[in-house]
This record gives structure tokens, sequence and C-alpha cells, in this order.
């Protein structure tokens, strides 16, 4: 049996928007977890007895434990942003079907 009497196979992708702001979204992210890795590790340095790399910021342990907390949250805030943003981006690309009948890829 032919399908080809009105199927336009185009209609089950939608024209969405163009995802730029993801992908600004994606951008400012990675930016965000690059600095929380170098946080993180700035005060994890001065924690291991390393001179202090941000000066007098974490010259106590205090200080470095403050600064190792800050990077480590910054990194997770980076990261769960980064993925949010790809989840959206790839969504709009999704078949117009009922998506129990589709393949879990997230």
């Amino acid at each position: 049996m032919k399908l080809s009497d009105g199927f336009d196979a185009r209609r089950l992708r939608p024209k969405g928007r163009s995802n730029w702001r993801f992908r600004f979204g994606a951008a400012f992210a990675a930016l965000l977890a690059t600095c929380g890795v170098l946080l993180a590790m700035a005060g994890a340095a001065s924690l291991l007895g390393r001179p202090p790399a941000l000066g007098e910021l974490n010259a106590s342990p205090l200080g470095s434990a403050i600064m190792l907390a800050v990077g480590l949250f910054v990194l997770y805030l980076g990261v769960w942003l980064w993925r949010r943003c790809r989840r959206r981006a790839r969504q709009s690309r999704e078949l117009n079907i009922a998506p129990h009948l589709m393949k879990k890829h997230d």
C-alpha cells in the first residue's frame, strides 16, 4: 500500500524557532563551569598548603574552604545550566508523535 498521496514528512517535524538563545546559554554555562573549576582548584591548592592563588582572599584555611565550596557550587550550577540548555535545544527537533512511541534518549 502506497502512502504517497497527501503525505508530507516535513509535517512531522515542526518548523521551530532558531535555538541561538540555547547556544548562548550553553556557552555561558560552560564559562560558569570553567570559573567554578578554577575557583575550586584555587581553594583546594590553598588548603593543601600551596601559596594562595587569590592573594589575601584565601590566605586562611577558612577562606580557602569557602573558596572551595563556592567553586564547587558554581561548577554544579554551570553543569546544571548546560544540561538544561542542551535538553531544551534538542527538544525542539523531536517528532510530533506521542512521546511513549519514541525511544528514550535522555
